[in-house]
């Protein structure tokens, strides 16, 4: 079977679309261990979804007052006590439950928080080593870098090319298409992995994220915002 490399979707169900990808990214509540060892059998890796630096969830102690604007998630204390073993304990319940491996996303904490960055990288680490040898995917994480590149198998450049506002789906301007490109160019000389993640609502904007993604060496998913798209 002649597989695309990869797909991010959040919603639940939709195997027999799933099955037409060698790597998919799922959230582990959605999802079965009949469902995944189904996917597993079909030749396809399941990687759950895990957020490292915010915390959707109720009121908790490791919490920070700020939020996230666009998802309105709680910033954590990256190296609350809490925080990490609830962290560590959702990657080895993801495995046991039976995911591949783990896609780790809110990596960036290097623009919002960036005294967390080494506390981040820790982090990464205890879950490499209570997951091991499950694949692990990275989400962006430009400041951990070249560091973060010794503990994960791949890496995920979400918005390479187009991105969504609140006025719509949008290429990025120039001046950061080009900055973009020196990251992407900076990724090539590691032996990972790597994927471009892009949001677009027309066929123009995604082609144009495909081929500037080929241009670049990453394999590349475009979706919507709600990455609901198989």
């Amino acid at each position: 079977m002649n597989r695309r490399p990869i797909c991010f979707y959040y919603g639940d169900g939709r195997m027999d679309d799933l099955v037409n990808y060698a790597r998919v990214v799922l959230q582990p509540d959605f999802y079965q261990t009949a469902e995944l060892r189904y996917l597993a059998e079909q030749g396809v890796q399941t990687l759950g979804y895990l957020s490292l630096s915010e915390d959707q969830g109720p009121p908790a102690p490791w919490q920070r007052q700020e939020r996230n604007p666009d998802w309105g998630g709680a910033f954590v204390h990256v190296d609350h006590p809490l925080w990490v073993a609830h962290v560590v304990g959702a990657a080895k319940k993801a495995i046991a439950q039976g995911f591949a491996g783990l896609f780790l996303d809110t990596l960036n904490v290097e623009l919002t928080f960036p005294e967390d960055v080494p506390h981040l990288l820790t982090l990464v680490a205890a879950i490499r080593e209570e997951a091991a040898p499950a694949y692990l995917l990275a989400n962006r994480g430009f400041g951990m870098l070249p560091r973060l590149a010794e503990i994960v198998d791949g890496i995920v450049f979400e918005s390479f090319s187009a991105r969504w506002t609140e006025e719509g789906y949008a290429p990025w301007p120039p001046d950061a298409l080009e900055f973009n490109a020196q990251i992407a160019e900076q990724l090539l000389q590691l032996e990972l992995d790597l994927y471009s993640l892009d949001y677009a609502d027309s066929s123009g904007l995604a082609d144009f994220a495909e081929r500037r993604a080929r241009q670049f060496g990453l394999q590349s998913f475009v979706s919507d915002r709600a990455l609901s798209l198989t």
